[in-house]
């Protein structure tokens, strides 16, 4: 009965980083080719609202709470930080490093999550317990893991085999400063994008709480993110001919990742966070880098490094020992309320005789 319940969450969140990491992947195709990174996500935001706000409307108009001043102080927030700055800055590190690489750091926001989480009280360490000491260690493993991705590159691992192989290796090499220059850069810029897209599943649990309606919340935060962003892109860059998409691909990547990324991903998510908890959630973002890199290397021929694969391990063991330290945390609570339940019912027997015995007499 359990795993039945579970299976809907997962097929959504499996869904939703296997969209994910087909959209990393065109969006490394286009800003290769010199597509503004701004206008992509406001384009991406601004189809996400025009997509979704229908459907909020007919299928949310009978269920859905009056909006307030606060719930739309959240959702403003959380456009901010979980749509326009995030979207911005992983583009900016994406476009530094690689497909692949840039979902390695996707990898550290269960982690982030889970630290960022404590001051709230939305999760707690008892360290005396083991999964207090395995949630912890699991949280410290993965951050080791983000340190050593940003730090060591490390030798190559793909064979070049071809003439452009070789040639491009040999440009890599020469310019061996200047890009090891870019890929850490590119992967500050992806440890920040990280932290604040950690921090939205944070504020999207509080909104879920005060406004529980997924499509109508996603529709008005992509609303949000797109005034956002087109405010950001119009003081960043002035240059009308920016706005003009050029070919079928961008064009087809901006309405794919604004339907399906920036739409229906976010409303499966907040499905998620409601469900199942914001660490859950997020504990299943290596799913985006498996996806992505299976693209990567098929479509992309990216190079893939020594640096990158022993960091992305690093990560991902510490993520699933902070998963196994989550399920034995919900075992150990299920267990305590069952007890509880079994108590009460064995007072209730216990008074039962006493009761008949009293009517009889």
């Amino acid at each position: 009965m359990g795993c039945r319940e579970h299976l809907p969450v997962l097929l959504v969140i499996v869904s939703i980083n296997f969209a994910l990491g087909i959209v990393n992947v065109l969006l490394k195709k286009i800003l290769d080719g010199g597509t503004n990174h701004m206008v992509i996500v406001t384009y991406r935001l601004s189809i996400s609202a025009i997509f979704l706000a229908p459907i909020a409307y007919y299928s949310e108009r009978e269920a859905r709470p009056k909006l307030t001043v606060y719930i739309l102080s959240y959702l403003f927030l959380a456009a901010l930080v979980g749509a326009t700055l995030t979207q911005y800055l992983f583009l900016l590190g994406l476009e530094y490093t690689s497909a692949a690489f840039s979902c390695a750091f996707l990898n550290t926001v269960p982690a982030n999550t889970f630290i960022l989480a404590l001051p709230f009280g939305l999760e707690k360490v008892k360290l005396k317990g083991k999964a207090g000491r395995a949630k912890l260690l699991g949280a410290i493993i993965c951050m080791t893991g983000a340190v050593s991705l940003a730090l060591y590159k490390g030798i190559p691992l793909k064979n070049s085999d071809s003439y452009e192989d070789i040639k491009s290796h040999v440009e890599a090499t020469m310019m061996s400063d200047k890009k090891t220059k870019s890929w850490v850069m590119g992967s500050v810029l992806l440890m920040g994008g990280s932290l604040l897209w950690s921090s939205w599943f944070l504020i999207q649990a509080k909104i879920s709480e005060r406004y529980p309606c997924q499509y109508s919340s996603t529709a008005i935060l992509s609303l949000f993110g797109a005034i956002q962003s087109a405010s950001i892109s119009l003081i960043l860059e002035r240059n009308i001919s920016a706005w003009i998409l050029k070919g079928k691909l961008e064009i087809v990547t901006v309405i794919f990742s604004g339907m399906v990324a920036s739409g229906l991903c976010y409303v499966g998510m907040a499905w998620c966070v409601k469900r199942r908890g914001p660490v859950f959630t997020a504990a299943f973002t290596p799913f985006i880098q498996i996806f992505a890199a299976i693209f990567d290397f098929s479509i992309l021929h990216d190079q893939v490094y020594l640096g990158s694969v022993i960091g992305s391990v690093v990560v991902v063991v510490g993520l699933y020992i902070l998963l196994w330290g989550k399920r034995k945390e919900a075992k150990e609570c299920i267990m305590k309320q069952s007890l509880v339940k079994e108590g009460g019912n064995s007072d209730v027997e216990s008074q039962a005789p006493v009761t008949i015995k009293s009517s009889s007499s």
